[in-house]
């Protein structure tokens, strides 16, 4: 375990009741993605504040989306900017906020060093070079700021999203079922807007880039006691559900 891990405060712990609470407001996420995605920002927030503080804090949130997390950090003082690919993702909560930009997560149209704290929840499995990503955002963070990257794990249960648990018999099978069940395409499509990042992938980046010191690899949503999990290999690709990557710029 990391010694940051041991210096984080009370606001935020990696407890069974905490991961209890985020699996609960996870089930909401189609019907009430407010409850969903309104809890993790909070949870990424105190999560955070265990690496920067955020007040007064330039961050970058990469494929942010309609304004979730926007709110909640704008709240903990941070100067928050956001950049998504889609149009109609940024404008899901109304207009398109301030400092908003619409670009690749792949091409970031920032100099090297802009930015105190560089975040992106649930984006890279969505892009199809995430490593090319990773790169890009550990570039656009000022020496000694954070970067935090989070992913979901494509052979852990929500792997295939919307088309779980049928992409564990390949993502093109599982997408294309859900095309005949549904008579429609799902959100995210297998080989053009969903792509398979593992636990392992996302070790072996971290172990090769030379840009950051790495702070810290766990499972996001799990409890501390199963952080063990990660060093597993097989296990850690099934149980792990989604990764977090934390980096400081050197």
């Amino acid at each position: 375990m990391s010694e940051h891990l041991l210096r984080r405060g009370e606001r935020w712990a990696p407890s069974l009741r905490r991961s209890v609470s985020l699996f609960r407001a996870f089930g909401k996420e189609q019907t009430e993605p407010a409850v969903f995605y309104g809890a993790l920002a909070n949870d990424s927030a105190d999560q955070l504040e265990g690496y920067i503080g955020l007040d007064r804090a330039a961050m970058l949130d990469v494929g942010g989306g309609p304004g979730y997390f926007r709110r909640v950090f704008e709240d903990r003082g941070a100067t928050y900017f956001a950049l998504d690919a889609d149009v109609g993702e940024l404008s899901g909560l109304g207009d398109i906020s301030p400092r908003t930009v619409i670009g690749s997560g792949m091409e970031l149209p920032f100099g090297d060093g802009t930015f105190d704290l560089c975040y992106s929840s649930n984006v890279l499995e969505h892009v199809p070079d995430p490593w090319r990503m990773a790169d890009e955002m550990v570039r656009v963070t000022k020496p000694g700021g954070t970067t935090f990257i989070s992913y979901t794990v494509w052979y852990g249960p929500w792997g295939g999203h919307e088309t779980a648990p049928w992409h564990f018999l390949g993502g093109r099978r599982a997408r294309e079922r859900y095309r005949r069940r549904h008579g429609r395409e799902p959100k995210n499509k297998y080989g053009e807007s969903l792509f398979p990042v593992t636990v392992k992938a996302g070790l072996d980046w971290a172990a090769r880039q030379r840009r950051a010191e790495v702070l810290d690899v766990i499972p996001r949503y799990n409890p501390r006691f199963t952080y063990w999990l990660v060093k597993v290999p097989l296990v850690r690709e099934l149980l792990t559900w989604n990764l977090v990557i934390v980096l400081r710029r050197r």
